[in-house]
């Protein structure tokens, strides 16, 4: 029987020492690599515009994750508001950037209950946190409070890849399943089209941490992943990503044997139309090159996504009960 490693830390009394070393930070606020040293204690709020409690838009069975996290049930996604980075690009942007979707300012018992909600109600396979980097206090406290009431499915945390080191060596026995992206091998880029000062740097410094933690992916006999890290990487036009590159760091300085999920789906949202490097879709030679590096590095565990498959992919955040449907 597959047993959440935050049990262990429940019993032994480590989980709530986390929580109050956590909740510590939000006084001067260093979550994340801006370290923007708001008190957000008392609601204050740095670039994140986030203050003590957590600002849920939706959250609901996902099936659009990758195989192993969606399963026949569904991922149990819950998606946060706010964003330590402006991606002009990004998809879900009404509730990243723009913050218009009627979310809901919810206390660490409020989004316990929601875990709760995902495991009994929905029978979910997995807690799937989108967005959870400016929350993990706020998390990892509703984790100790459902962890009390039953909760028992692995924590997938679902990333951006701007984490602090710091931040994350406290989640070592917390989550389960990372799911960072890798987007930028340019800094340049990264402060161009998502403001991420460093996160070259940062993002692959995370990625070495997430693996120490949780190494690779481990699934079940029915296929349900149960620990592991996760590498997505979107192929965006023009070589903006430099997917070669952060490729090519991943089996050399990750492992070859990681699981990466080649993300084809790339749609000019937002902001992005008045970015012509950026205006379009990818192509197919674009799409092709990617495939290829793949294949030359050896990287065999994963998934190819298909460039047929991009409309799927973009949600509404208006339907707040559900922000996918199938078109």
């Amino acid at each position: 029987m597959f047993e959440p490693s935050y049990l262990s830390l429940y019993k032994s009394g480590e989980l709530e020492k986390r929580v109050a070393a956590l909740n510590g930070l939000l006084a001067e606020c260093e979550i994340c690599p801006r370290k923007c040293r708001v008190n957000r204690l008392e609601s204050d709020s740095g670039f994140c515009r986030s203050g003590r409690q957590a600002r849920v838009s939706s959250y609901c069975d996902h099936h659009g994750e990758e195989p192993v996290l969606s399963g026949p049930k569904g991922s149990g996604t819950i998606f946060f508001s706010g964003c330590n980075m402006r991606c002009s690009y990004c998809q879900n942007y009404q509730i990243s950037q723009a913050m218009e979707s009627g979310d809901s300012h919810i206390n660490s018992v409020e989004l316990a209950n929601v875990m709760l909600y995902l495991q009994e109600k929905l029978q979910c396979h997995n807690i799937n946190l989108v967005s959870p980097t400016h929350y993990v206090p706020q998390i990892v406290e509703a984790v100790f409070y459902a962890t009390g009431k039953g909760l028992r499915l692995p924590i997938v945390y679902n990333t951006n890849a701007y984490d602090s080191t710091s931040t994350l060596k406290l989640l070592d026995g917390i989550v389960d399943i990372y799911l960072p992206d890798i987007k930028y091998s340019s800094d340049e880029w990264a402060v161009k089209f998502s403001q991420g000062k460093d996160y070259v740097m940062q993002s692959r410094r995370a990625i070495v941490e997430m693996y120490r933690q949780v190494g690779n992916l481990v699934i079940d006999s029915s296929g349900i992943a149960q620990r592991g890290l996760i590498v997505r990487h979107l192929i965006l036009p023009n070589g903006i990503s430099g997917s070669a590159d952060s490729l090519e760091w991943l089996a050399e300085n990750i492992s070859r044997t990681v699981t990466v999920s080649i993300m084809a789906q790339y749609h000019p949202s937002y902001l992005a139309n008045s970015e012509p490097v950026l205006s379009r879709r990818i192509s197919h030679d674009e799409y092709r090159q990617v495939v290829s590096m793949v294949e030359r590095l050896g990287l065999e565990n994963g998934w190819l996504q298909e460039m047929d498959a991009s409309d799927y992919y973009l949600p509404d955040f208006e339907r707040q009960s559900h922000p996918f449907q199938i078109k």
